[in-house]
């Protein structure tokens, strides 16, 4: 079982439990498919089991545990049907929230968006004159890949609707970990247009969304989550 770090705070640890165990279920540092006891999780994060059986009933209901007996639980694995019918919940999620922040984005909220798609424009400048699959172009491309994974933060947040942001919380643990990797292996190597594409439709989406067109704000953010889902699922179902 991966290493969760110490907990401390005891007005919120049960918060804290479901916070730590759900990122490390998200990071993969807890597989897919593994036995964890709560008396483990809980000696892990050096806090007591009370917390960690109220985590884990919040992760049960997210799906992303089970329940195999009283004190033990199961790190969710979903086959292939289930996580293509997640997707096809996360795109129609995506594209309502790029709609929603084209008519609700503040100023403020855009300067944001604004601000992290010219740092990621500076990494791919850095980049251009890297070897392919070298080192340091791996580093930049994670660089990349975390300034878009904030990007759709950011469009989550501008929509401004409480019930759909906790719906995006829920679905972006559903193979968070091959999301990583599938992106990862198509910016690597000699896939350096693959990384290009992935700005160029993040760019387009904030574009939309500064224009105040929901329509094409959609669109281009359904079509997006459908691109970056189908290499996920293929990442983990291929072999």
């Amino acid at each position: 079982m991966g290493t969760l770090p110490h907990l401390s705070s005891p007005a919120t640890l049960g918060d804290q439990a479901y916070t730590a165990i759900r990122s490390a279920i998200i990071s993969g540092a807890l597989q897919r498919g593994e036995r964890v006891t709560e008396r483990g999780l809980a000696e892990s994060m050096a806090i007591s089991p009370t917390p960690v059986r109220e985590a884990l009933r919040r992760l049960e209901q997210d799906r992303l545990v089970e329940r195999l007996g009283p004190r033990e639980v199961r790190i969710a694995k979903f086959d292939e049907n289930e996580l293509r019918e997640v997707t096809l919940i996360e795109d129609a999620l995506r594209a309502l929230s790029a709609r929603l922040a084209a008519e609700k984005a503040t100023e403020e909220q855009l300067g944001e968006m604004r601000r992290l798609l010219d740092h990621a424009d500076t990494v791919r400048e850095k980049g251009a004159g890297l070897e392919p699959g070298s080192a340091d172009e791996r580093e930049l491309a994670v660089a990349i890949l975390d300034d878009m994974r904030r990007f759709h933060g950011l469009v989550d947040r501008a929509s401004a609707n409480p019930t759909l942001i906790q719906m995006l919380h829920m679905v972006d643990a559903f193979g968070a970990d091959e999301r990583r990797r599938s992106v990862l292996a198509e910016v690597g190597g000699d896939r350096r247009g693959a990384a290009e594409t992935r700005y160029e439709q993040h760019r387009a989406i904030f574009d939309a969304i500064v224009a105040r067109d929901g329509d094409l704000a959609e669109d281009l953010m359904r079509s997006h989550s459908r691109t970056s889902n189908r290499s996920r699922v293929t990442a983990r179902f291929s072999g």
